[in-house]
Formats: structure tokens, C-alpha cells, sequence
């Protein structure tokens, strides 16, 4: 599975918008950073979507998603630092601090089909 970037890019297209997104529907863990980087308050959520950039998230509208921090997706170990880029509702969208490794995006969707199948 090629981890490309749509080369058609234009300066308007937002950068969450550039890199190819895999759906991988699983659950997930917001875990805000408190205090001297402290992580006891966390939140859960589903993620929908994953790019080598970002992820698109799915969070009650209720609740209100912090600035910055930590996103953790059920069945991977890492923690993934992330930036709200925007959010619509229930829909959130977050950019990475920084590209994950194409190894591990593919890890994280192998984990996905293969406890969706």
C-alpha cells in the first residue's frame, strides 16, 4: 500500500488535505497535558481517519478538546503528540507534531484491518 502525497497541490489546499488518509475506525484515548507535563485527565475517542500528517477524530460535541495534546489508538503503544487544527461538531481534526514513520502508520493500519477481519 503506497503512502503517497497528492502532488496536485495547490497553496490553498490545507495541509492535513496533502497526504493520502487511511480509514481505521478504532478506538482512541485524548490525553490532555496538565502541569509539568502531567497526563491524568484523558478522554476517549474514536479515530476515524490517519495520515502520515494527521487524523480526523470523533468526540462527543459535549466535550471540549484541548490545544495541544497526547492521542493514544487502542492496540498501539505510542503516544502520538498532536495539534487541534480544527473542529466541526463532533468531527476533530488534528495535525501531528510532527510525520509519524511511514513503518508505523503502516503498522497501526495492519492493526486495524486485522482486528476488523
Amino acid at each position: 500500500m503506497p503512502l503517497n502525497i497528492v502532488r496536485d497541490t495547490k497553496p490553498f489546499i490545507p495541509h492535513d488535505e496533502v497526504f493520502e488518509k487511511f480509514d481505521i475506525d478504532r478506538p482512541g484515548k485524548i490525553i490532555f497535558v496538565g502541569h509539568r507535563l502531567s497526563t491524568a485527565q484523558q478522554m476517549r475517542c474514536l479515530v476515524r481517519k490517519i495520515s502520515l500528517y494527521g487524523a480526523q477524530l470523533e468526540v462527543s460535541p459535549s466535550l471540549s478538546v484541548p490545544k495541544n495534546f497526547f492521542l493514544e489508538i487502542l492496540g498501539i503503544r505510542d503516544e502520538i503528540g498532536c495539534t487541534l487544527i480544527r473542529r466541526e461538531e463532533e468531527k476533530v481534526t488534528v495535525g501531528f507534531n510532527m510525520l509519524i514513520d511511514a513503518d508505523f502508520l503502516h503498522h497501526v493500519i495492519r492493526v486495524s484491518f486485522d482486528s476488523n477481519h
